[in-house]
């Protein structure tokens, strides 16, 4: 067994128990002794009495040397070493109570003096820092400003598409019933598959300053965004020691989107019923202006005239239909993305799905919405039934390119392709057709049988160029560090370090105290600590109806009345909004079995587990300060110098925010003592089960 493992007064107490057991023991055996060599059966009472009556007594004096010992060394040690760490590692500006260890010599004065020299030190250091820290904070708060007020939602993410950053525009282009919050997924906002897309993209380029332009959809409302993705560059060689994390700027178009699918449905109309005329028109000043004989000279005039503005006529409407399809090209948020990656794309989805198909590409750059653009392609491979060796070619034409599918058997039918072009794609967005495809690249697409009796679809591009080395980036103005985005994720929490777990530390208010006998909850607060700071903005704190009355005694002590709780939502609402908000996150609480027991008498109606790995700062104050001191709220926070105004005491969000900077303040200390992960946090507040259970397992 290793004693070293054991509080300072359970070892304390092991050593009496085992002074007084061989006191005892000797005793017995000096009597046997004794009543062996006296030899007088008769004298055996007298031993015995004699014996039971000594050994209460060295019992008792050892218990009492004990008692003095363990009330006057023992707890005064613990409470020295709590106050000692408590200075040491959660910054209490308070001096240390030398009275505790009154009868300890000079080691409490020996404590005050190294605490007071620490704080004299540490207060040294923090004011050689001010200059530097207030400047800082100035920057800081400059670019906040800046970022708040970028007329573009802006996303940080992680290479785990983690939230790290988010601006006030995002949170509303996002939309949704649950905010953006930090360390959560992006796919809880967006639609997963084109922001994936992109990112694997731009990490198989050797190019750390290359973007992608996409389109994506928000999950809540399925708002269509225009986005630009660009990785975060870690050094020259990120993409090989690391995967970078990445922002992603968002634009909603879909207002935008529908005005100009409008325009080009009008302009579309529009030039189909010019076209028409003019073509008959200029059929009729044919026939009119026909060669039909020998005619006089002012005949001649005329024809040639009728036919030069024919001629007029037919090449305005081309060049007007020309700068529509560029202008339709120039507006659609498209991206210039290699033709090799493309055709890599369409393989391995291809190939993903059982089939085959040979890319063959050239060095071109391509401006297309790649990810659009592969589905569609790959969506083409699929319907081709019957068929077989494929292959897909992409080549240069003109100012663009042309991308042909080939295969040898039959043709594809008009008919038959224009029912593929209007199934819907599987890319997300129900509305992504076929034909929006090609509407969005301003392209269209056609059949062709080749001579030697293949047959391929052919889809013009308008706009590629030669793959060339891109000259030297700009430098981006706007640079900021940020924790989260280098921090791993561990697989089991146990294992995993305190500062990189999220915690939601909350609290309840109830209408009593007794669950079992009806008692409701009447609000629940709670806030969220990322990255070892609480988050000011993340703040869970409502009213929840109990559908009950609420008794005056527990009015008096949080203040809530029925009145209050009247229009307030029930705690089925309530419980899953709070279970979304504690998604993902170790839950942090001040007495956490009352806490948790109203919570999972009401998971069956809720229709989720609140199975969250659980922390109770109860337990951790007995692992810092030791199981003989008070571990009330109050008790803990003046320990820590923590002050809850009076106005804030017993209403649920005044106790979360007062627990979370407790629970703040009790992780260096639990850090100094070596407790550095969620597991071995956990093995130690076991022992200290008496006091109130652990909920974890």
């Amino acid at each position: 067994m290793d004693l070293t493992r054991l509080s300072l007064r359970l070892r304390v107490f092991l050593f009496f128990a085992g002074l007084a057991a061989g006191n005892v023991a000797a005793l017995a055996a000096g009597l046997v002794f004794g009543f062996e060599r006296l030899g007088k059966p008769e004298a055996l009472d007298g031993f015995i009495i004699g014996g039971v009556v000594a050994g209460f007594v060295i019992v008792g004096l050892i218990v009492a040397v004990w008692f003095l010992f363990d009330e006057n060394v023992a707890k005064p040690i613990e409470r020295l070493a709590g106050g000692m760490r408590a200075r040491t590692h959660a910054e209490v500006a308070a001096d240390l109570d030398q009275n505790a260890g009154r009868y300890l010599g000079d080691l409490a004065p020996a404590a005050a003096a190294v605490t007071q020299h620490l704080a004299e030190t540490r207060s040294a250091l923090t004011e050689a820092v001010q200059r530097e820290t207030t400047r800082l904070a100035q920057e800081k708060e400059r670019l906040e400003t800046l970022l708040s007020d970028v007329p573009v939602g802006v996303l940080l993410c992680t290479a785990d598409h983690q939230l790290v950053f988010y601006n006030g525009q995002a949170v509303d282009l996002l939309g949704g019933a649950h905010a953006p919050g930090l360390d959560r997924r992006v796919f809880d906002y967006l639609h997963q598959a084109p922001v994936a897309h992109a990112y694997a993209r731009l990490m198989e380029t050797d190019d750390p300053d290359a973007a992608s332009d996409l389109l994506c959809a928000t999950v809540a409302d399925g708002k269509v965004l225009a986005a630009r993705m660009r990785l975060l560059s870690e050094g020259e060689d990120h993409h090989v020691t690391a995967r970078p994390g990445y922002v992603l700027t968002l634009r909603d178009v879909s207002g935008d989107m529908r005005a100009h699918a409008q325009r080009e449905q009008l302009m579309d109309e529009l030039f189909d019923r010019i076209r028409r005329p003019a073509a008959a028109l200029q059929s009729l000043i044919g026939v009119l202006t026909a060669d039909d004989g020998p005619q006089g000279a002012a005949r001649d005039r005329v024809r040639e005239a009728a036919r030069a503005e024919a001629g007029l006529l037919s090449g305005a409407i081309h060049t007007l239909f020309e700068r529509h399809e560029q202008n339709r090209v120039d507006w659609w948020p498209l991206s210039m993305i290699r033709a090799s990656d493309l055709g890599e794309a369409v393989r391995a989805r291809v190939e993903a799905a059982g089939g085959q198909v040979l890319s063959v590409t050239a060095g071109l750059m391509l401006r297309c919405e790649g990810f659009e653009m592969v589905a569609f392609l790959a969506a083409l491979l699929g319907r081709l039934e019957g068929r077989s060796d494929f292959r897909l070619e992409i080549t240069e034409e003109g100012a663009g390119a042309l991308i042909a599918l080939e295969w040898r058997g039959p043709p594809v039918p008009i008919a038959e392709l224009e029912r593929w072009l209007d199934a819907p794609l599987e890319v997300g967005m129900a509305d992504v057709t076929g034909r929006r495809v090609l509407v969005t690249h301003a392209t269209e697409i056609w059949p062709e049988v080749l001579n030697d009796g293949r047959a391929r679809l052919c889809v013009p591009l308008r706009e590629a160029r030669r793959v060339s080395k891109r000259p030297k980036p700009v430098p981006r103005a706007v640079v900021y560090d940020f924790d989260l985005l280098g921090r791993a994720r561990d697989a089991e929490v146990a294992d995993t370090p305190l500062e990189r777990l999220t915690f939601v530390v909350f609290d309840t208010e109830t209408t009593g105290l007794l669950p079992t006998e009806g008692d409701e909850i009447v609000q629940i607060a709670a806030v969220r600590i990322v990255n070892g700071r609480r988050v000011e903005t993340e703040v869970f704190d409502t009213l929840v109806n109990p559908g009950r009355r609420i008794p005056p005694g527990s009015t008096e002590v949080h203040g809530i009345s029925d009145a209050m709780v009247a229009d307030a939502p029930d705690i089925v609402e309530v419980g899953r909004k709070f279970h979304k908000f504690a998604e993902g996150a170790v839950l942090v609480a001040h007495n956490a079995p009352f806490d948790m027991e109203f919570l999972r008498r009401k998971e069956v109606a809720i229709g989720q587990n609140f199975d969250n790995p659980i922390l109770d700062t109860v337990l951790l104050s007995a692992v810092v300060f030791g199981q003989s001191e008070s571990h009330s709220l109050d008790a803990l926070t003046h320990r820590l110098g923590i002050t809850i105004p009076e106005e804030a005491r017993h209403t649920a969000i005044g106790d979360t925010v007062a627990t979370a900077d407790a629970f703040l303040k009790l992780l260096p200390a639990l850090k100094a003592r070596g407790l550095t992960t969620f597991g071995e946090v956990v093995d130690e507040v076991r022992k200290h089960g008496r006091l109130i259970k652990d909920l974890n397992g």
